[in-house]
C-alpha cells in the first residue's frame, strides 16, 4: 500500500479505537493545539527525547520524518508514541503530509514536463529491450550451455626442394599447387551443477588433400588447425565429447567417450602459441616431445588429477579402438578397452606451475607404436614405428617454460624435450633396422605485445622424433629440422591475420643419403574467427 493510501486509512482506523460516544468535549483540545503548533518542524528522529531504536515504530517513523518531512512533535521535545492519537491530531498529521505531498507531485510534474523528450527516449529503449529479451527467452538454446566458436581460414602454398631431382619433381607436381581451405570448430560446454562441465565438439574441414593436412611425403606440415572426417569434406562431426567434474576440493575427474589424451592432463607445460590462433604447424604444439609422450591419443579413456598449491599429478588412459567390439587381433579392425587391439596408451605426469613458469615430467606407454604423431619419415616407415600389436614403447619427456613479467622485446620460452624406447614381443621376428630408440626436441619463443598492443609474433625450432638407434645398433643419419615463424595482427577482437612461414629440412633424413638432399618451404595466411 503506497503512502497516500496508508494516510488516507489511517484516521479511519484511528477513529474505530475512539469510543463511538466521544465528542468534542471529551477530547483534549489544549494537547491537540500543542501538537499543531509545535514550534518548529522535526527534521530528524533524534529530536524526540522519548523514541529510541529498539522501539517497534522506529523506523517508519524516521521514515515519515526524514524521507516526507510531515510528523511534529510536542513543545517539550517528546512524541508521546504511547499516548492515544484524537481524531483533531490525527487530521493535523494528514493535513501536513498531505502539504508535503502537494509540494512533491507538483515538483515531479514539472520534472516531468522539463524532460518529457528524454523519458520518451528511455521509454523506447525500454520497450525495444523488453522485446529483445522476450524474444531471446523465446529462441534461447539452453540456460546451461555456453557456446564458443572458432573459424579459420588457411590460404596456403609450398614448394620442395633439394638435390633429389626425382622425388622433388614428383612432390611439386602432387601436391605444390595453392590452396584454400577452412576449419570449423563449435564447442558447447554445458554444466549441470556450475562445477562440472560436458564438453562437445563439433567440428569440420577440408584439409585432407594438401600437405597443409597431413597429405604428401610427410605429415610434419599437418597444421594446428587441419581438420577433414573421415566421411570427406565439408561434413560435420563430432571430434570430442567428454566430461569432467570435480571430486573434493582438489581433485577433477574425466569420462570421455571420444577425448584426447591432451584434454586430461593437469599441466600443459608450454607458453608457445598458447591462444591457439597464432601457431602455424601442430608438431610445435606438442612441448618438445611428440616423441610419444605427448601423443594426442584421440579415443574412449578416462583419467584423473590432482592439483595443489602449484603442484599437479595426473594419469589417464585412452584407448584409439575402444569403440570397436571385435577383440581378435586378426580382424580389421579390432579392437576393445585394455586388450591387445585397443591401441591404447597410458600417461602419468607429475609438475609445478607458478605465475610466470612451470615444469612437467610426463611418461607415456604406447601399445602399439604408431601412435607416435609425427616423426620423422624413417621412423614412421614400415621399418619403423609400425609394428602393430606385436610391440610397444615407453616414451619420457621433460618440458619446461618461462614468461616474462611484462610483454615487450622479451619473449616467453618454451623448452622440450623427449624419448623413447621400443621393445617387441618376438625379437627373433624384428628386422635388423628396426627403430628401437628415437628423440624430438623443440624450442619456441613468443612475443606478446610486439609493436602492437594485442599483436604477437613467434619462432619455434626442433626435430620431430628422429631415429637415434636401430635394432642392430648402428646409429642412422636421421635429421628433419623444423622450424617456424608467425606474426599475428590482432585486427578486432574477434578477428585475427597471421601470416607465416615454415621449413623442413630433412623430412625424408633416413631414408636419403647423407650427401642427398630434400626439404620443403611453404608460407601461409591464417585468418581466424572467433565467436
Amino acid at each position: 500500500m503506497k503512502l497516500f493510501q496508508q494516510l488516507l486509512v489511517a484516521p479511519a482506523a484511528l477513529g474505530l479505537m475512539a469510543p463511538m460516544a466521544a465528542n468534542a468535549a471529551d477530547l483534549d483540545i489544549k494537547g491537540v493545539s500543542d501538537y499543531s503548533a509545535s514550534s518548529e518542524q522535526v527534521t530528524s528522529i533524534s529530536q524526540f527525547q522519548d523514541v529510541y531504536p529498539t522501539d517497534w515504530a522506529y523506523q517508519a517513523l524516521s521514515n515519515l520524518i526524514e524521507r516526507y518531512g510531515c510528523v511534529a512533535g510536542y513543545p517539550s521535545g517528546s512524541y508521546l508514541g504511547n499516548r492515544a492519537m484524537t481524531r483533531f491530531e490525527a487530521a493535523a498529521l494528514l493535513n501536513a503530509c498531505l502539504d508535503r505531498i502537494t509540494e512533491v507531485t507538483d515538483e515531479l510534474r514539472r520534472l516531468l514536463k522539463e524532460f518529457e523528450q528524454e523519458l520518451a527516449i528511455l521509454k523506447g529503449r525500454v520497450d525495444g529491450l523488453e522485446a529483445r529479451v522476450g524474444e531471446l527467452e523465446a529462441t534461447q538454446f539452453s540456460t546451461t550451455t555456453k557456446l564458443v566458436g572458432q573459424a579459420s581460414f588457411v590460404l596456403g602454398a609450398n614448394s620442395f626442394g633439394g638435390s633429389l631431382d626425382h622425388a622433388r619433381d614428383i612432390y611439386n607436381k602432387e601436391w605444390g599447387a595453392t590452396s584454400f581451405n577452412y576449419d570449423l570448430q563449435l564447442v558447447l560446454n554445458t554444466t549441470f551443477t556450475g562445477k562440472d562441465t560436458l564438453s562437445t565438439t563439433l567440428r569440420a574441414g577440408n584439409f585432407a588433400k594438401t600437405v597443409f593436412g597431413g597429405d604428401g611425403p610427410t605429415n610434419l606440415s599437418t597444421l594446428e588447425v587441419a581438420s577433414e572426417a573421415e566421411a570427406g569434406a565439408d561434413v560435420v562431426y563430432i571430434d570430442k565429447i567428454f566430461y569432467q567434474f570435480p571430486i573434493g576440493e582438489t581433485l577433477t575427474a574425466t569420462l570421455g567417450a571420444i577425448v584426447g589424451q591432451e584434454d586430461m592432463l593437469a599441466i600443459w607445460p608450454t607458453a608457445y602459441a598458447s591462444d591457439g590462433s597464432s601457431t602455424v604447424l601442430d608438431v610445435v604444439t606438442l612441448p618438445g616431445a611428440s616423441a610419444g609422450a605427448f601423443n594426442k591419443n584421440l579415443g574412449q579413456g578416462a583419467g584423473i588429477w590432482w592439483e595443489n598449491n602449484g603442484w599437479a599429478i595426473s594419469a589417464n588412459y585412452v584407448a584409439a579402438n575402444g569403440r570397436n567390439g571385435d577383440p581378435n587381433s586378426n580382424d580389421d579392425p579390432c579392437g576393445g578397452i585394455a586388450n591387445e587391439c585397443s591401441a591404447g596408451t597410458g600417461t602419468a605426469q607429475i609438475g609445478y606451475t607458478d605465475e610466470q613458469w612451470g615444469v612437467a615430467a610426463t611418461y607415456s606407454y604406447l601399445q602399439n607404436n604408431d601412435l607416435v604423431l609425427y616423426s620423422s619419415m624413417y621412423v614412421a616407415d614400415s621399418y619403423g614405428f609400425t609394428s602393430g600389436t606385436d610391440s610397444y614403447t615407453n616414451a619420457f619427456a621433460l618440458s619446461a617454460y618461462w614468461m616474462p613479467q611484462e610483454n615487450g622485446w622479451i619473449p616467453s620460452v618454451s623448452l622440450g624435450w623427449g624419448i623413447s624406447s621400443t621393445s617387441f614381443d618376438d625379437e627373433d621376428d624384428v628386422y635388423e633396422g628396426e627403430v628401437s630408440q628415437s628423440q624430438s626436441w623443440m624450442v619456441g619463443l613468443e612475443w606478446n605485445d610486439l609493436f602492437i598492443e594485442g599483436n604477437a609474433g613467434g619462432f619455434a625450432i626442433g626435430q620431430a622424433p628422429f631415429a637415434t638407434r636401430l635394432k642392430d645398433g648402428e646409429t642412422p643419419h636421421d635429421g628433419n629440422y623444423v622450424a617456424e615463424l608467425w606474426y599475428k595482427f590482432q585486427a578486432t577482437d574477434n578477428i585475427v591475420i597471421t601470416p607465416g612461414l615454415f621449413y623442413l629440412s630433412r623430412p625424408a633424413s633416413g631414408l636419403m643419403d647423407t650427401d642427398e638432399t630434400l626439404n620443403q618451404f611453404a608460407g601461409v595466411l591464417k585468418t581466424t574467427f572467433g565467436f
